[in-house]
């Protein structure tokens, strides 16, 4: 036990698996840990490094083992899954853990603290509730075309949609189909309601917030966006540049290079899809407003003239994903073009 230098652990609910190592990577011991037995085993081990894969408890187990001394390195499942060889197995995963740790070029997730995490699951069952709604509305709509009612789509015409359903008695619609009508328009009204709960205690959160504040100067950026980067990315100096930022995003374009040739393929999509959609969605109602009332952006009326609406998305998404990592990591305030202009 003196000898472990590194230690790969395999999470699961109940049964663990840990792959112990010594300096120079030959094998200690490969075995299983009940969940009880978790943390009393690293009581007794001193001072080494201990890696897993990012995954629903990583955060949890990170904090208690790093509190006993050790050092915890989390690591992205993606990066670790190429080193699993012969099989899908706990001891398998175990050892590739331990192997991927040592490869320089493979970087860790960084610890998140409990009231990181409690940030970030509200936002995250605000979108569940939001996802809901939209279900049920879609249902909603479905039903009562059937039955020859129909609305503007969109949230703000639910109430016509609910107008729209003719009093009791009405022969259009049977008593059994009310029933369930009014049922799903209840819920959506309860999940309207939650909804705006979460909403005012994301806003309240923003007030007091510096980064946020400052976020929320950028176009296309509101509080609930500037809330989730700063829940999902509380160190934006974890990427190195920019670019690195959206493209964790998913915001950049495939590569596709052999020899000299190097070929953009379509958005990767890859990363955070919470983030990334609230971006896109930001950056359409920007588009909207520009082509309504204009922009002073040379840049952006370019790309409007030239093409497609939805690329222009993208591209504004990127773009602000970059503003975003440079007001983190380097402070300052957001200055509208015009405002640079003037300057």
């Amino acid at each position: 036990m003196n000898a472990v230098a590194t230690i790969g652990l395999d999470i699961a609910k109940q049964v663990f698996q840990v792959h112990g190592a010594d300096a120079q990577g030959a094998t200690l011991f490969n075995r299983k840990l009940r969940r009880s037995e978790v943390r009393p085993f690293f009581e007794k081990l001193p001072p080494c490094v201990v890696a897993m894969e990012a995954c629903g408890s990583a955060y949890h187990w990170g904090r208690e083992i790093s509190a006993l001394g050790h050092e915890v390195q989390i690591l992205p499942a993606q990066y670790v899954k190429p080193f699993v060889t012969r099989g899908k197995t706990d001891a398998g995963d175990a050892i590739a853990i331990s192997q991927a740790m040592r490869r320089p070029d493979i970087r860790s997730v960084r610890l998140k603290t409990a009231t990181e995490q409690a940030a970030a699951m509200v936002l995250r069952t605000r979108v569940l509730f939001v996802r809901q709604r939209a279900n049920a509305m879609n249902a909603l709509r479905g039903h009562m075309t059937e039955l020859g009612l129909i609305a503007d789509r969109g949230i703000p015409n639910i109430g016509k949609l609910a107008a729209a359903l003719p009093e009791e008695g009405d022969a259009r619609v049977p008593p059994s189909a009310r029933t369930v009508l009014e049922e799903i328009l209840a819920e959506i009204e309860a999940l309207t309601s939650r909804i705006e709960r979460i909403d005012r205690q994301v806003a309240s959160v923003a007030k007091e917030d510096e980064d946020i504040r400052r976020l929320t100067a950028i176009p296309g950026v509101g509080p609930v966006t500037a809330s989730t980067i700063k829940a999902y990315v509380p160190d934006a100096a974890y990427f190195k540049t920019a670019r690195h930022f959206s493209s964790w995003l998913g915001l950049t374009p495939k590569l596709n290079a052999s020899g000299e040739r190097l070929r953009s393929g379509r958005i990767s999509k890859m990363g955070n899809v919470e983030l990334r959609s609230l971006l896109y969605m930001g950056a359409m109602s920007v588009l909207i407003a520009a082509r309504r009332r204009g922009t002073p952006s040379p840049w952006l009326r370019r790309l409007l003239d030239g093409r497609p609406l939805k690329v222009v998305a993208v591209a504004l998404a990127n773009k602000t994903a970059r503003v975003i990592w440079a007001l983190l990591t380097k402070g300052g305030s957001y200055e509208a073009p015009s405002e640079r202009a003037g300057a």
